[in-house]
């Protein structure tokens, strides 16, 4: 696993970080975890040099609602692409796959329509333990990761087209 150190030393090759535009989607479930994913991923951001009025915001009720939120997000606004952020905790039954899978696959479908990147940054945990741990506990921090997925992303895109 890369240091957050190694990670914002990185030249990132795109054209101007500073009109790189990003819509990032969190959820409200599970708002412990999801406002640390946020703000790590959004510190990340501006300590990689994109401008903070060229992060916008949105929060939505669960992890279901960052499909739409994100597609409504590229077609509205002139991002670059979207980060979504959700949390979602297994339970007593197998709900939480049905809401993983659909989030994943539609995130996949928002994405590809646009040829735009949407990263799925979407904790699918067995605890809350497990979730903190993946939100900047033991095991990193999925929110910079997810940060990081982005401007690569971005930076591939730029790449191609030159």
């Amino acid at each position: 696993m890369m240091s957050i150190n190694t990670i914002l030393s990185h030249d990132f090759k795109f054209s101007d970080s500073k009109k790189i535009k990003v819509g990032i989607v969190t959820s409200f479930w599970n708002n412990d975890i999801t406002s640390m994913l946020k703000n790590s991923c959004h510190n990340y951001l501006i300590n990689v040099g994109l401008k903070k009025s060229n992060i916008v915001h949105v929060d939505v009720p669960g992890s279901m609602e960052l499909v739409l939120a994100s597609d409504l997000l590229i077609n509205k606004k002139k991002i670059d692409g979207v980060i979504a952020l959700g949390c979602i905790i297994k339970g007593e039954t197998n709900h939480d796959r049905y809401i993983s899978q659909s989030v994943c696959n539609g995130l996949v479908d928002v994405s590809l329509k646009h040829s735009l990147p949407v990263i799925f940054c979407v904790l699918t945990t067995d605890s809350k333990k497990q979730a903190l741990e993946r939100a900047g506990g033991k095991n990193g921090n999925k929110g910079e990761d997810s940060a990081y997925s982005f401007l690569k992303m971005i930076e591939l895109k730029d790449n191609l087209n030159t």
